[in-house]
Order: structure tokens, then C-alpha cells, then sequence
């Protein structure tokens, strides 16, 4: 063993009775008996051991030190006469000859129980994040996410993929989010950013000659946090390959994930290869969303003819789309409670009915429906007993409303969800290019580095909303995991795409200076792909909160509360990079 210890908290057994030995660990809690009897538990990294004080000196000693504390106790080990079978050292215990307090915890009370910090509120969790780890399930995350960084990264060596380490101090770069700017003190006025992504510099090593190449890599951006994303920064399986085309890609995912998630998650079955691709048109058609949840088997269908005159006003002149559940027996309370959830996460308003055991329909817009029963129940496949959700609107917000409402059913209901198993899927053939929200301009839809399908002819001769790309998304169980895409490596074809979003050649060639004198050189076609790794290990544990698998997250306003980020700094520590405060004005 290591340092001062004999042993570890959870190493001693039957086999070491009658040995002396040291352990080492957190003074865990202790059950005094009398002023010479107690039994303490000492806690480690590895587990507890029961301490038997049986003298009113070593009493003494322990009466006068806080728990939290960490001690070294010296002593023999003894088979226990009351064993403990939940625990791997529940046969033995150490009978105390010294103790040594090895760093005092000063505090008589602590902010949270160390095993219920689970139960505290999360802001005094991140504060005190050293006290939350010491609590064993918290502790458990994170050397589960050891684990499976150490798997992946062996799965990557054994595919010939080449770990490189890539620059986290480079240039701006339009890649979607805001960047962390950092100064520079040599050059005034100039700065660097952390990278969103090495989008740029894994291309450029696939122009240098390297053929496959994963890093895990550190991104920084700087958005909002939600469950499944945390703020400033994350970590993905960063790949590419050489010579390669999308099915590369997919083979090598299809490979390395499917193991690791059954081997190390919550749930032991995964896709096999090859996972279903499913256009991204016909995601949203089909399921309401291009990140679907494929445990769910409940499917869209358009019900825009069979409804669209029947005398519903939110149906008049819009988009329905419908939701069939067989089985599906919810109370009134229940259907409201998902409807009204449904409303919160879409600003949406659905809707329901019925088909009673007499054909009728009952229940929420029935009469509507009722005007005309057999034109709908022929148009939607229904019989009696099934429940009928709906959703109205423009075709986009009719489908994601839609979907918002399949998924919560899906939950809610007993045979149309599997709930122990990881099902990946690929949303594939995303459209080149969209619309955007607030710019009313055409923009790239996804990644402005993709190769569109057709190449330069389709830019030159289709309408830039029909051309679709060559990109794909990783979803598993409704959770996006990566989004990835063949690239552009063709100058001339690169050129023209961003062309027709309004950025000349010049404007070009001034934000991917490297990348695209690269491209100039002879690059090779190449494909890669990003798969999040704090998303796979929230999936793989379970977790709804990606905060829980991070050893130290910051919270939802991007705040790192227990090292006071972000701080103010001293007026020189500005002057040295060239920088003035100008705060904006308080609001009256």
C-alpha cells in the first residue's frame, strides 16, 4: 500500500484477523455506547470499516474531534460478532491501539448530511462540491466517467485513430455560439478565443496527411445551461477520418458505443449495428422531432383532411397532426397534466378525445368529431378504446407540438415505451440550407463546413431550400449525442456555399485563412463526427442532470460558486491586457 495505510477501508476480511494493521479515511460518524464503548465508521475513496473503541482513552481522543476529520488509526483486526452482509468488510472490524487526527474539520455542523447531499439544494451542493463528492453516490459518477473516457479512448486506439491534442488558445470563429475571448497582452486590441469546437484543426490535420484522427476534447461556449448541456465548457470524442465517406463514420460510432453503453450503463441492452437512419424530413413528419425517441413506437399521422373542417377552430386553416395510443386508460387528471406540460415546453395548446366501446367519441373535442366519426376513425386507423392526442398549426409547429405530446403519451403509458434499453438512431440528409428565425435571410442549417449532396452543380443550379447535406445527428433515446457531416474540402465548391448565404470569396478566406489555403494544397475528402461525452455519460447512468457526472460544474447561470468564478480582477491585471470596464447602465 501506499503513504502511512496497511490497507484501505474496504480491503480487510475474515483472512486478516488477528493482523495489525493501519487505515486511513474520514471520520464517517460514530454510535457511542458508553464512555468507553463506541463504534466508529471510517470512510475512504474505497469503502468503510468499523472502528471499535473500547477504552475511555482512544474515547478520549475521538470526543474532542469533529466528524469529517481525517484520522489514522492503528489496530487489530477482529472477526465481528454481529456481522453486517451489505457490507464487503461487514465480517471484521479494527480494534484501535492509536489514534492520530490527520487534518481537523473545524466545523461542528456540516451544510448537508455527507450521504443525503443529494437531498440539499444545488447551489450549496456546488459550493461545498468537495463535501458533495465524499458522498459515495455522488463519487460513483465520477469514477464511472473515468471508466468509460478510459474505454472509449481504448476502443479509438484499436480502430488506428491517432490521439492528437489540438490548441486551446486560437482564433474567432463563426461556428454557431458566442466564443470566451481572451486577451492579449502583446498584441493591443487583439484577442484569442477558446475553441467551440477543433472543427477547424482536425480538418487541417486531415489536409496534413494524417488518416484518422480523436481526441477527447475540451469546447468552450458561451451559452445557457439546461439539463442536458452544461455552461462555458464540455468535453466530446472528438474524431475524423481520411478517404472516408458518412458510412465510415457510422461504421466506426456503430463500433465503439453500442459496448461501451452496455457494459457500463443503467440499462444492459443497446442498437446493434446498423442503427436505423431516418431522414430528417421524415423525423419531423414521423415523430415530431430529429432527436426521436425510438423506445416510444407511437408514430404521426396527418390529420389535417379528416379534421380541418369539422368545426374546430384551431384546426381551421392549419396543420393536424395526430397521435394514436391503443390501451392507453389515464385518468382525466392525467391527460390534462400531460396537455398542460405539452403548453409548457412548446407554448402550444393540444388537444384530445376518445373512441368509446360503442365507436363514439368521447371525451375532449368529441363533439367535433362526432359530426362526421367514420371519415375520421377511416382516415386515423381507429377502433374502440383508442385515445386520439392532437396538435394544430403551421406544418413546423403542428409537427414539433406534435411531438412534444407523443413523447410525454409514450412515457405515460404502459406498452408503447421501452424503458431498459439504449436505442440510437441517424437523422440523416439535413437541408443545406434554412430560412433564418430572426434574420429572415437565407442561412446554413446546420454545419457551414458540410459537403452538399449534388456538390457544386446542385449549388449552381437548384433552389438553395432543396439542397440537402451531408450531415447526420447521433441521437439516443431522445438525446442528441453529436452532430457531424462529410466536409467541404473542395475550395471552389466551399467558396460557392458561402457565397449564397452573402459571404464573398474574400470574406472567406478572411475568417478560414488556414483551412481554406489548406484545401488549396490537396485535401483528401473526409467525414468526422463529435459525440458529446458528458451527454453519454448522463445516458449511461441515468441521470437527468448532466451536472451530476461533472466533477466541478457550474450552475445554471454559468457560475462556478465554490471558486467564485466569474470574479473581478485587479486594475493592473486589465491594464496589462489593454482592457476598460465600461458596465452597462442599471435599469430605473
Amino acid at each position: 500500500m501506499i503513504q502511512s495505510r496497511t490497507h484501505n477501508c474496504n480491503e480487510l476480511r475474515l483472512a486478516n484477523v488477528g493482523e495489525k494493521v493501519t487505515i486511513t479515511g474520514w471520520y464517517e460518524n460514530m454510535r457511542k455506547v458508553s464512555k468507553n464503548l463506541g463504534f466508529l465508521i471510517l470512510r475512504d475513496f474505497y469503502g468503510t470499516t468499523q472502528v471499535v473503541v473500547e477504552t475511555e482513552d482512544m474515547m478520549n481522543i475521538i470526543d474532542d474531534v469533529n466528524t469529517e476529520s481525517t484520522l489514522l488509526i492503528e489496530g487489530e483486526v477482529r472477526e465481528r460478532s454481529s456481522k453486517n452482509p451489505n457490507l464487503p468488510t461487514g465480517d471484521i472490524e479494527v480494534v484501535p491501539e492509536k489514534i492520530e487526527v490527520l487534518g481537523k474539520c473545524i466545523y461542528n455542523a456540516l451544510p448537508f448530511e455527507i450521504n443525503q447531499s443529494k437531498d440539499a439544494d444545488e447551489n450549496t451542493r456546488l459550493k461545498y462540491r468537495y463535501l458533495d463528492l465524499r458522498n459515495p453516490a455522488v463519487k460513483s459518477k465520477i469514477v464511472l466517467r473515468s471508466r468509460i473516457v478510459s474505454e472509449l479512448r481504448n476502443k479509438m486506439n484499436a480502430l488506428d485513430f491517432l490521439e492528437i491534442t489540438t490548441p486551446i488558445l486560437t482564433c474567432s470563429s463563426p461556428e454557431g455560439a458566442r466564443d470566451y475571448l481572451v486577451p492579449s497582452r502583446n498584441h493591443p486590441g487583439k484577442f484569442y478565443a477558446l475553441p467551440q469546437a477543433p472543427q477547424q484543426f482536425k480538418q487541417i490535420l486531415m489536409a496534413s496527411v494524417f488518416d484518422r484522427y480523436f481526441q477527447i476534447a475540451p469546447c468552450f461556449r458561451d451559452e445557457d445551461a439546461r439539463a442536458d448541456r452544461s455552461p462555458g465548457e464540455f468535453y466530446q470524442l472528438d474524431m475524423e477520418m481520411a478517404f472516408a465517406s458518412q458510412e465510415d463514420v457510422f461504421g466506426v460510432i456503430e463500433e465503439v458505443l453500442p459496448p461501451v453503453f452496455e457494459k457500463y450503463g443503467v440499462y444492459k441492452t443497446a442498437s446493434k449495428p446498423p442503427f436505423v437512419r431516418i431522414p430528417y424530413l421524415e423525423a419531423l413528419d414521423k415523430y415530431g422531432s430529429d432527436k426521436p425517441d425510438l423506445r416510444i413506437d407511437l408514430v404521426l399521422q396527418d390529420a389535417t383532411e379528416a379534421v380541418g373542417n369539422c368545426g374546430f377552430g384551431p384546426f381551421e386553416g392549419n396543420v393536424v397532426k395526430a397521435i394514436v395510443v391503443d390501451g392507453f386508460n389515464a385518468s382525466r387528471k392525467v391527460i390534462d397534466k400531460i396537455c398542460a406540460e405539452v403548453e409548457v415546453q412548446t407554448a402550444n395548446k393540444v388537444f384530445w378525445t376518445r373512441v368509446d366501446e360503442n365507436g363514439a367519441f368521447v371525451g375532449g373535442i368529441a363533439k367535433f368529431l362526432n359530426e362526421s366519426p367514420d371519415k375520421v376513425k377511416a382516415a386515423l386507423g381507429l377502433k374502440n378504446g383508442d385515445f386520439i392526442g392532437f396538435a394544430a398549426g403551421k406544418k413546423l409547429v403542428a409537427q414539433k407540438t406534435a411531438g412534444v405530446f407523443r413523447k410525454l403519451l409514450g412515457a405515460a403509458s404502459e406498452n408503447h415505451m421501452k424503458k431498459d434499453c439504449y436505442e440510437f438512431c441517424w437523422i440523416v440528409d439535413f437541408p443545406m440550407y434554412e430560412i433564418g428565425e430572426e434574420s429572415g435571410e437565407l442561412e446554413f442549417c446546420h454545419n457551414p463546413f458540410s459537403m452538399p449532396q449534388g456538390g457544386l452543380e446542385a449549388l449552381e443550379n437548384q433552389d438553395p431550400l432543396d439542397i440537402l447535406a451531408y450531415q447526420y445527428d447521433l441521437v439516443c433515446n431522445g438525446v442528441e449525442l453529436s452532430s457531424g457531416a462529410v466536409r467541404n474540402h473542395d475550395p471552389e465548391i466551399m467558396i460557392k456555399a458561402f457565397e449564397l448565404v452573402g459571404l464573398g470569396e474574400e470574406a472567406v478566406k478572411a475568417k478560414f485563412p488556414a483551412m481554406y489555403n489548406a484545401f488549396c494544397y490537396g485535401a483528401p475528402p473526409h467525414a468526422g463526427i463529435a459525440p458529446g461525452v458528458d451527454r453519454m455519460i448522463m445516458l449511461i447512468c441515468g441521470e437527468e442532470s448532466i451536472r451530476e457526472i461533472i466533477p466541478f460544474p457550474m450552475n445554471k447561470n454559468a457560475m462556478d460558486i465554490m471558486m467564485g468564478a466569474p470574479a473581478t480582477v485587479e486594475q493592473k491585471q486589465l491594464d496589462d491586457v489593454h482592457i476598460k470596464i465600461c458596465m452597462p447602465e442599471e435599469k430605473k
